[in-house]
């Protein structure tokens, strides 16, 4: 009788386990609804402070921890530049920090005194006219987790299924709620300058590149219009190893910030936002704007398993 007593109390334990768990998962949005859309910003043009950080996205979580400890207060901001599943977690490129302000509100310069004197850098990002947007519950540590495996997925059909050009994704932190958003304009505007400049030495890798190839091939033509023995073995081969992975060959004229890295680069045929279903409000009520005419492709998402501590708006 007793074995049948001990037996029952733990299948009534486990079975409460199980139910408590589910509960937090329930709780942390395991069942909330994903719902993606076009329209309006969920903010308006904000300053941030952040740290740029090159490699895999995995390891942004101290960034968070750091940017939540100079201001626990302030919300939380991550900006993903390349697609972790297309370019090597080493040549991934993110910006993460907080927001220092947004609107017409400017921050205290003790404000931005502070967070420069622990190493973050001051930038400013606009408020696009359109952008791919979608929330997602921000209760506990396992919402982050979640929304990586549920929100992204959504957001990528979405913009695969309307050949969208949505770059870069930004996940923006506030009270209960994490907001993704990919601008439809103005994208070249959420670019921080190290991405820039990694873009430029990329560039310049690939230009200098194209120059030896190029006087590789004339000194090989000249050599065989004179019938010369003289050969130069492994001269191609050695041009073409100084080739950086992965460098671009995208400019960056009139701000144009793309390159096989970013997640501009799509492939797909453009859309005009005419030709785009806006659906309703952004988070802050503003109308809908006017819509534009810019040609836009389709992209994927960033993976990104970090948890940042919950900040206060």
């Amino acid at each position: 009788m007793s074995d049948l007593l001990l037996l029952g109390l733990i299948g009534g334990l486990t079975l409460l386990l199980l139910l408590t768990l589910l509960a937090f998962a329930g709780y942390s949005g395991l069942l909330a609804g994903v719902a993606v859309s076009a329209g309006s910003p969920p903010i308006r043009n904000i300053t941030v402070a952040y740290k740029f950080h090159m490699g895999p996205y995995g390891e942004t979580g101290r960034l968070f921890t750091e940017s939540c400890s100079v201001s626990p207060k302030l919300r939380s901001i991550a900006v993903y530049y390349d697609n972790p599943h297309m370019v090597l977690p080493e040549k991934c490129r993110c910006a993460v920090g907080s927001i220092l302000s947004e609107g017409e509100e400017s921050p205290s310069p003790e404000l931005i005194h502070l967070y420069q004197k622990f190493g973050f850098k001051v930038f400013s990002f606009p408020a696009p006219s359109h952008v791919v947007t979608a929330t997602f519950p921000y209760t506990t540590a396992l919402s982050i987790w979640l929304a990586t495996r549920r929100v992204h997925p959504a957001l990528d059909t979405y913009i695969k299924e309307r050949k969208l050009c949505a770059h870069p994704r930004l996940e923006i932190y506030q009270q209960d709620q994490i907001y993704f958003m990919c601008p439809l304009a103005r994208q070249g505007d959420f670019y921080v300058p190290e991405v820039k400049e990694t873009e430029r030495k990329c560039r310049g890798l690939l230009e200098a590149s194209d120059a030896q190839m190029d006087g590789t091939g004339a000194d090989t033509m000249s050599e065989t219009s004179s019938i010369s023995l003289e050969v130069s073995p492994g001269s191609r081969e050695t041009s073409v190893a100084t080739l950086s992975p992965g460098a671009s060959s995208h400019g960056w004229d009139d701000g144009d910030t793309r390159s096989e890295h970013s997640y501009s680069e799509s492939g797909a045929s453009g859309s005009s936002f005419e030709e785009l279903d806006l659906e309703g409000e952004g988070p802050l009520g503003e109308p809908q704007l006017a819509p534009e005419t810019e040609p836009l492709g389709a992209t994927k998402w960033p993976q990104k398993p970090s948890i940042p501590e919950k900040g206060k708006e």
